[in-house]
């Protein structure tokens, strides 16, 4: 009964897995450029109304950190016990507005979790059939890159400005929009959305029509990569 305890104690403790530095230099260098592939991709195909260069940057160190994790938690199952412990302490607040944003940081955390269990061609099987897919579907669709831009409307003074009617016109020349922000008082008006757009020229079009309808609303553009 002894022996049998001692030996669950010591399964409990290690399981005598010998970590190689060199796989873990090959990993590394693996779910660096995966990494790297995926945050290009993720720039040029992803529609998701958000700063996706930024954005995207996270994929590298979140990949590497699963990986390090992975590594170092799969030679003892009391590792693996603690991490599930700290992990139930520590909580991750983190805004992601978009399902398709979740789906990138998921598979970045797959690759990371599939090379710290030294799966490196299932990985990389994975891999290339998901970038095939991706791009396949974006160059058999338009192949105009759209832009993220911030549209701000500022009315100052008398103004009879329906969210509803903005909301319209909008519609008429931005792919897609978001509001972000709705002020209003007795002398002024600020409405500000995230909107995406594939055609530059339809700003001027969408502003004459602003400005004819409303001519003491002010607008400004701004990509949202200066943010």
């Amino acid at each position: 009964m002894e022996n049998k305890w001692t030996l669950f104690e010591k399964f409990l403790i290690t399981e005598n897995v010998n970590l190689s530095v060199n796989d873990f230099l090959l990993n590394s260098l693996v779910i660096i450029i995966m990494s790297w592939i995926l945050s290009v991709t993720y720039q040029k195909v992803a529609k998701s109304l958000s700063n996706r260069r930024d954005f995207s940057g996270n994929f590298i160190l979140l990949a590497f950190t699963t990986m390090l994790i992975i590594t170092i938690v799969k030679s003892s199952l009391a590792l693996s016990l603690g991490l599930v412990g700290a992990l139930s302490i520590v909580r991750f607040r983190a805004a992601i507005k978009e399902p398709e944003e979740l789906a990138y940081l998921f598979f970045a955390i797959a690759m990371g979790v599939g090379l710290g269990a030294n799966q490196l061609y299932i990985v990389a099987t994975a891999f290339g059939v998901l970038m095939f897919i991706l791009w396949s579907r974006y160059f058999m669709g338009s192949k105009v890159e759209s832009q993220n831009l911030f549209v701000t409307l500022n009315s100052v003074g008398n103004h009879d400005v329906q969210l509803t009617e903005l909301q319209a016109i909008m519609k008429k020349y931005f792919n897609k929009f978001q509001l972000k922000r709705y002020d209003e008082n007795q002398d002024v008006l600020e409405v500000s959305f995230v909107a995406d757009i594939k055609n530059a020229d339809k700003l001027q079009s969408f502003r004459s029509e602003m400005i004819s309808k409303y001519p003491n609303l002010n607008i400004s553009f701004l990509d949202s990569k200066a943010y």
